[in-house]
């Protein structure tokens, strides 16, 4: 795939680096406690949802069930035996299977879900993915998978097959994209594809064809410098790209049938300082922004027309370090993890004014979790 030209010209990014993006990759993802006496094998159907989330220490998975309310419960057998260094991670949306990216191994790993315990059992072989995989992104339907290889500056893409849940590595992946890449997002509609990279102020559009194969549409988007992080809207609206060197929030209008983008009037937008990872809500009404430097959570509620941010009453909640924000599925809660914090932190939504209020914490996990994948 050939890219256009454009500066290359190295951006440092303050206080991340090479090595600072890794360890706030792995501390992105929420923990998991280990056994204990609140495990529970066999809970009422449709009133929780499981929660894994990676411990790189020791090339685990941990699992949590979440009832209605919030509580953690672990899991029996948490944490299971992965891959080496697991870090992102989807649940399937057919809440049947997880695939955790192996980030020191080059590897996805293939885990089957337990319907009735949440248990995982890994599915081997690993499939190979290129070099330095840090995030995933999956289609609404479930067919196609993308890894982000940062040290590759690649997308490695796979089908999905919907019984078994087994990867395929399209023809032509991985794709090349710009050097050191570091976040993806994929449109609902599965026709579009973003990538940021963190020493280039700019936002990569990919079409995406039916079997998956990606091509580069047009010429990249600028946004702030230090772009770290990025999501896309539910409704397919907006794009919206944390900028961890400006300490901005990009906003861009999406155009649903070219995959184009057009920042929106006065963006960007002020966030904490060192944004790093974005939060929107399942109904696309609020917007919240991880910032490391600050430790906060900035908040915004979104013009469903305009795409201009109001602040959320509150605004900026306090969270230290933060380092990945994820949106459960239902919209009820957010749930967070930090640089050196051995916990996966739980927020409450507030639905009518997207108020964030402080839930229960997981159990320790006696080591800093990364990823964190949420069952439907």
């Amino acid at each position: 795939m050939q890219l256009p030209s454009f500066n290359k010209k190295p951006l440092l990014m303050r206080s991340f680096g090479h090595l600072g993006v890794l360890i706030s990759l792995l501390a992105v993802l929420p923990s998991c406690g280990g056994s204990g006496s609140n495990s529970t094998p066999n809970p009422p159907s449709g009133t929780s949802q499981l929660l894994y989330t990676g411990l790189p220490s020791l090339n685990a998975v941990a699992g949590f069930r979440i009832n209605s309310s919030g509580t953690f419960t672990n899991i029996v057998g948490s944490p299971f035996p992965g891959g080496l260094s697991p870090g992102a991670m989807l649940v399937h949306p057919s809440n049947q299977f997880l695939y955790v990216v192996n980030r020191t191994e080059f590897t996805v790993s293939l885990f089957k879900i337990d319907q009735n315990v949440g248990s995982l059992t890994e599915i081997k072989p690993r499939v190979a993915t290129g070099p330095g995989p840090t995030a995933i992104a999956m289609t609404t339907a479930g067919d196609k998978l993308f890894v982000l290889n940062q040290a590759g500056g690649s997308i490695s893409v796979f089908s999905i097959d919907s019984g078994s849940g087994k990867l395929t590595q399209i023809s032509g992946s991985p794709f090349t994209t710009a050097p050191d890449p570091v976040a993806l997002a994929v449109t609902p509609s599965g026709k579009f594809l973003y990538v940021v990279n963190s020493n280039l102020a700019l936002v990569f559009v990919y079409s995406i064809s039916g079997n998956g194969t990606l091509q580069l549409v047009g010429s990249p988007v600028p946004t702030g410098t230090g772009p770290f992080a990025i999501a896309v809207d539910p409704n397919e609206k907006f794009v919206y790209v944390a900028n961890s060197q400006a300490d901005t929030l990009s906003i861009f209008s999406l155009d649903s049938a070219t995959g184009a983008l057009t920042e929106v009037f006065g963006s960007p937008f002020l966030t904490g300082t060192s944004p790093i990872s974005i939060a929107v809500s399942t109904d696309g009404q609020y917007i919240y922004i991880a910032d490391q430097g600050t430790n906060d959570i900035t908040g915004y509620s979104i013009d469903a027309s305009t795409g201009l941010p109001t602040s959320i009453t509150g605004s900026p909640f306090g969270f230290s370090s933060p380092s990945l924000l994820v949106t459960a599925p239902g919209g009820k809660f957010i749930f967070g993890v930090a640089l050196r914090s051995v916990f996966v932190n739980e927020f409450s939504i507030d639905s009518s004014t997207g108020t964030l209020t402080d839930g229960p914490s997981s159990n320790t996990l006696n080591t800093v979790p990364v990823g964190i994948a949420i069952s439907r």
